[in-house]
């Protein structure tokens, strides 16, 4: 695929220990195969100080700083407060999550997992701050919580879709965008999500790659790892041109396009 071709990988996890002992090169890597943009996922208060020292080294990357569900047994007052100064005075912090709601594994109880995607919700609308979205399993008080802060956040994405049509309904009629992932390219479990690709206004559509989890399955040869890189964002891309019959150069453009509205960046730093 042509270098020309500039893409944002708006999901990253970097911090991943997969990522440990050649961080620097997998970014370089993605760089060379036209992803010129990628933030860094922040999962934890921890993981969100990391992504952003990694962050802060390279050019073009930014990150997020939230507490995912599975950490949400954990999460204090304290931490809300520091993930609030974070996004207001770091330039490179330029959306809260990765937070909601995960009633698939149950890491955090559920309980826990509600408060502490409430107080994140609360914090967004507080300083409208782009939001970066996890649902697995929990549909319902998902979208409950949402609706209720939804008017005070204007951007916010639903990370790694793998959901319904009802649900895909649901998060368009708040205006959510909507982020794909390498699952499209699954032929045993993704094929009913890259089909609802279609019925994602463009403007509205994100591509990630959450590597170092969802290598493709239609990419060959199969890296012997089976690590998933933020280079691979290019065939997923090119997986969801295919399905919309639409020029990959042309959904490249739009999906960047759309990441810097979402992000609030342009070819500088924001702040």
């Amino acid at each position: 695929m042509s270098k020309e071709i500039s893409w944002f990988d708006i999901g990253v996890n970097l911090t991943n220990s997969q990522f440990a002992d050649d961080w620097l090169a997998v970014v370089d890597d993605a760089k060379e195969k036209g992803v010129s943009r990628l933030v860094l996922t922040g999962t934890s208060l921890a993981e969100s100080y990391s992504a952003l020292e990694l962050a802060n080294q390279m050019q073009d990357v930014y990150c997020t700083a939230g507490i995912h569900p599975h950490d949400a047994k954990d999460a204090t007052e304290a931490d809300f407060l520091a993930l609030q100064n974070l996004f207001l005075e770091q330039a490179k912090v330029v959306a809260l999550g990765e937070c909601g709601l995960d009633f698939n594994r149950n890491y955090s109880p559920k309980k826990e997992q509600l408060c502490t995607f409430e107080r994140q919700l609360e914090i967004a609308a507080l300083l409208n701050a782009p939001l970066f979205l996890h649902q697995r399993d929990a549909h319902a008080d998902f979208i409950a919580l949402l609706k209720r802060y939804k008017k005070d956040i204007d951007n916010v994405v639903v990370h790694c879709f793998t959901g319904t049509k009802a649900e895909l309904n649901d998060y368009l009629a708040l205006d959510c965008y909507i982020g794909l992932t390498g699952w499209v390219c699954d032929e045993r479990r993704g094929l009913d999500v890259l089909a609802l690709s279609a019925d994602i206004p463009l403007e509205r559509l994100l591509l990630e790659t959450d590597a170092p989890f969802l290598l493709p399955r239609t990419i060959k040869p199969k890296p012997k790892s089976r690590r998933n890189t933020p280079a691979n964002l290019p065939h997923i891309g090119l997986q969801i041109a295919q399905q919309l019959q639409t020029d990959v150069v042309q959904l490249a453009a739009q999906t960047l396009e759309n990441s810097l509205r979402f992000f609030r960046l342009s070819d500088v730093e924001r702040r």
